[in-house]
């Protein structure tokens, strides 16, 4: 009669699984790694609705990454056919327009969700210590997928894809010293056309897979430094923490089917509140559109840019707002996390996404008259949110008490 070699293979035969699953688990234990990391991986027991979005997040890339695979298939990256590509793929590819819709839609769905998924991290700090990596890793994101959505806002060549990137192109050429250089590499030539359509074409779809990898390295931040929650007390014992699954599986897809609702309803019954009319009519270097502003999600970091007298100053501010982020858990010293407990940082929080918001609309106006004013005040009032009010309260301010625990705290969602 056989007997099994050694104890350990006899209890490692009975502990996995039966059949292939089994074979493959034996050789490389994937089954193994996946209950551990995503079935009983401990979450603490209050996470709120914002935790929601970071599997709406990876939900929506990979509906980006399908949609977008199939548009790529279809679509021609020079300047005399890129917006009648895009015109066929919408009335003539079976199933073209939905393909695009769902694209477009996502793009700006994503963003917003981004950006609600950031706002989490400011408020319930989530950059502190030991996330330091996890909040860098997230910022990376961040500014990849700002990268890859401009990009991707290019490639129509419509009107104000063409106007949109001569501001950026010019501004880009406006940094001393090396602005020129910086600009003849964006446009490969001495003006908009077929070079630079085909190398931002190359740079949505290629950042668009390294922006997948870099979700790789933040999920596994996460697994490593276990997620935060929304009073900044990390689990002490096992009554702190539930299960991965059955509890937040099953919030998450709650969380999914409603915002499936909202991406149905833009899709299908409001989708002229995502685009641009005059981005339907073909790209005109002769003509000027009356007036150029980019998609929502960028207004901000165009109000700043026009908010600054010169067109280095602005570039500057609008990369400056980006880049004080990365220098935010050495900026915030205080040791209590979460803006609940802290009455100086919750309100100056609440500022600063005023100040954000205020940008936007100084950015579709124009900043001229009143707005010019508006968005200096904004402007400063965002640098010095991080510069100034955080180092400051991180000093003087009393926070109030935190709780002994997760399991003990009441009204902790």
């Amino acid at each position: 009669m056989n007997q099994p070699e050694s104890r350990d293979e006899a209890s490692a035969g009975t502990a996995s699984p039966a059949g292939p699953a089994g074979w493959i688990e034996h050789r490389l234990p994937v089954f193994s790694a996946f209950r551990k990391e995503y079935v009983v991986f401990p979450m603490p027991r209050n996470l709120n609705w914002l935790w929601n979005f970071g599997a709406i997040l990876v939900v929506v890339l990979l509906l980006m990454l399908a949609t977008g695979t199939f548009l790529a298939m279809n679509y021609t990256p020079t300047s005399a056919e890129a917006f009648f590509s895009v015109e066929a793929i919408d009335r003539q590819l079976s199933g073209g327009w939905l393909l695009r819709g769902m694209h477009m839609t996502g793009a700006n769905l994503f963003l917003a969700a981004l950006y609600i998924h950031l706002f989490r991290g400011l408020y319930y700090g989530s950059y502190k210590a030991p996330r330091e990596i996890l909040w860098l890793s997230g910022l990376v994101l961040l500014v990849m997928v700002m990268a890859t959505a401009f990009a991707g806002y290019i490639l129509p060549w419509g009107q104000m894809s063409y106007w949109g990137a001569d501001v950026i192109t010019k501004a880009v050429g406006a940094v001393p010293v090396i602005g020129g250089t910086l600009e003849h590499v964006l446009t490969g030539s001495d003006h908009l056309g077929d070079i630079f359509l085909h190398r931002f074409f190359v740079l949505h779809f290629l950042l668009a897979f390294l922006v997948v990898a870099v979700v790789g390295l933040h999920v596994a931040c996460v697994h490593v430094t276990k997620s935060n929650n929304p009073l900044g007390v990390e689990p002490k014992t096992p009554k702190d923490t539930l299960p991965f699954h059955p509890y937040y599986t099953s919030k998450d897809l709650i969380g999914l089917v409603v915002f499936a609702m909202v991406f149905c309803a833009l899709l299908f019954f409001w989708p002229g509140l995502l685009t641009e009319p005059d981005n339907y009519a073909p790209a005109d270097p002769l003509h000027t559109p009356a007036n150029i502003e980019p998609e929502w999600y960028f207004l901000p970091f165009y109000g700043l840019l026009q908010s600054v007298p010169s067109k280095f100053g602005g570039l500057l501010a609008a990369a400056g707002s980006l880049l004080v982020l990365f220098a935010l858990p050495w900026l915030d010293r205080s040791p209590v996390r979460s803006a609940r407990f802290r009455p100086i940082c919750r309100p100056a929080l609440f500022g600063l996404v005023i100040s954000f918001v205020l940008l936007a609309l100084v950015g579709k106006h124009h900043a001229t008259g009143a707005w010019m004013l508006i968005g200096r005040l904004s402007a400063l009032y965002y640098f010095s949110y991080f510069l100034v009010i955080l180092p400051l309260a991180s000093r003087f301010e009393k926070p109030r008490p935190l709780p002994a625990s997760l399991a003990s705290a009441k009204g902790d969602a």
